[in-house]
């Protein structure tokens, strides 16, 4: 479909978005429409999305809707953004100190000018449209374009945010909708704070992690308890820094690993796994799962692409490197795991040479919208459960279900059936709780069910 560049000219340059569309399986008169999926990002392409109707989760779901997915603005094949070479996105090996010295600061704060400068370059005067309101002003062009009156749609991460843009922008337009994992949309956290709430909140769900590889120590071998697994983590990343696991494997590329398992527990077995082999050894797992691929450069450059154009447009952010420092010196001593890398991935929107947008402030009144379901586990790390409150208190009628004490990072089609069972109560029926359902936690991963499964999880969701 095609969409405008900028929506002030409506009849000025225009952009292609590529969709993807899986027709409802069931009978005529069970079917309701197009079911339209964001997975988030910024930077997620949603065009797998059709693919899930085979799987038991969405079987039901799949019977009364097309599944639509589609890939956002700058997104794959969607007018693609890129601002770098896409073999620097698989650069390898890398250093990710804890505490960085300033030396390396200076060293980040160079490379983060010449990455701005770079997507100014090689967008030009499109740079400037990459932002959240227009991908909720594209959704919108979606609707019409598939034909639907109102819109029936499910956001997760990211998805959340520029879904609850729509739902402030085109209340009158939403059939159902589903945000799922939600983004925090006070205009005050977008986007600076938001990050320093996320790295706090990854240093509690790193400590989960490791806690339940201490639960089974007789498994992996890696301490009785969290500090000892920790300090067996230090000395794998040590020993990358002075030797990298098949010449690829740094202690950046075993962060950027271990950080897929503070977003999902099905990557805790692999992982540890992982962990202890190298230990006994054994580089290969680690080297398997860590190293980068050069055939996913391209996608990868483009999903940092368009990750930090929208995140640097959207709103304002420090401009002086010494608010940066400031704020995170601090926060790394009490959230040491991701803080100072969280900062390298944003640092670009410091130096960003596009006007930056005011965000919206998203509330809707009593009776505009039908009910919202938001589904949010307690202890998801990516997104932290206050702001799965704090958009239910905005989006006014909006009902949260909760998976308690669990931490992955979207809940909806996985693993717990009670989230399940209300989705499906939502999509198929329009009923939700009341106001609030809480759920029990799915079960932990079981490492020795897991061994036998063999393949490499997939993650899902992103922000």
């Amino acid at each position: 479909m095609e969409v405008p560049l900028d929506y002030a000219e409506p009849d000025g340059r225009r952009i292609e978005l590529t969709v993807s569309r899986g027709r409802a399986t069931g009978p005529t008169g069970e079917q309701q429409g197009a079911l339209v999926f964001n997975p988030g990002g910024p930077g997620a392409s949603g065009m797998w999305f059709p693919l899930l109707a085979g799987v038991p989760e969405w079987e039901r779901i799949a019977r009364a809707y097309d599944f639509v997915g589609y890939a956002p603005r700058g997104v794959d094949r969607s007018a693609p953004l890129s601002c770098q070479d896409p073999r620097e996105a698989v650069r390898a090996p890398t250093l990710s100190p804890t505490h960085p010295s300033p030396a390396y600061k200076r060293e980040r704060v160079a490379e983060a000018r010449r990455y701005a400068a770079g997507c100014a370059r090689h967008a030009g005067a499109a740079l400037r449209h990459y932002t959240s309101l227009n991908n909720a002003r594209d959704l919108d062009v979606l609707r019409a374009a598939l034909g639907e009156e109102r819109l029936t749609f499910m956001g997760a991460s990211y998805g959340t945010y520029f879904g609850a843009l729509y739902a402030d922008l085109f209340p009158s337009r939403v059939r159902r909708m589903v945000l799922d994992a939600p983004v925090d949309p006070a205009r005050e956290k977008i986007w600076y704070r938001s990050n320093l709430e996320q790295s706090l909140a990854f240093e509690g769900r790193w400590a989960d992690f490791r806690a339940w590889v201490a639960r089974h120590h007789d498994v992996f071998g890696l301490g009785t308890n969290p500090e000892a697994v920790g300090h067996h983590y230090e000395e794998v990343r040590a020993r990358l820094a002075v030797r990298p696991a098949g010449g690829r494997v740094g202690p950046g590329q075993l962060q950027s690993a271990m950080l897929a398992a503070v977003y999902h527990d099905d990557f805790w077995e692999p992982r540890a796994r992982a962990l202890a082999a190298y230990l006994r050894g054994d580089e290969e797992p680690l080297v398997a799962q860590a190293a980068p691929r050069a055939e996913l450069a391209r996608g990868a450059e483009n999903a940092a692409a368009v990750y930090t154009a929208i995140e640097c447009n959207d709103a304002p952010w420090p401009r002086e490197f010494a608010v940066w420092d400031r704020d995170n010196t601090a926060l790394a001593r009490r959230a040491p795991f991701e803080t100072w890398d969280n900062v390298w991935m944003n640092l670009p929107c410091a130096f960003w040479p596009a006007p930056r947008q005011q965000p919206l402030e998203v509330r809707t009144r009593r009776g505009e919208l039908p009910p919202v379901l938001i589904l949010a586990a307690e202890r998801d790390a990516a997104t932290p459960y206050e702001g799965a409150r704090e958009l239910a208190r905005r989006l006014k009628g909006a009902v949260l279900v909760t998976e308690e004490d669990a931490g992955t990072h979207g809940i909806g089609g996985g693993a717990n059936d009670c989230v399940n069972g209300h989705l499906e109560e939502y999509l198929l029926r329009g009923v939700t709780p009341v106001r609030r359902a809480s759920c029990a936690p799915h079960p932990e991963p079981d490492p020795v069910s897991l061994e036998r499964r063999g393949a490499e999880p997939v993650l899902r969701h992103a922000v």
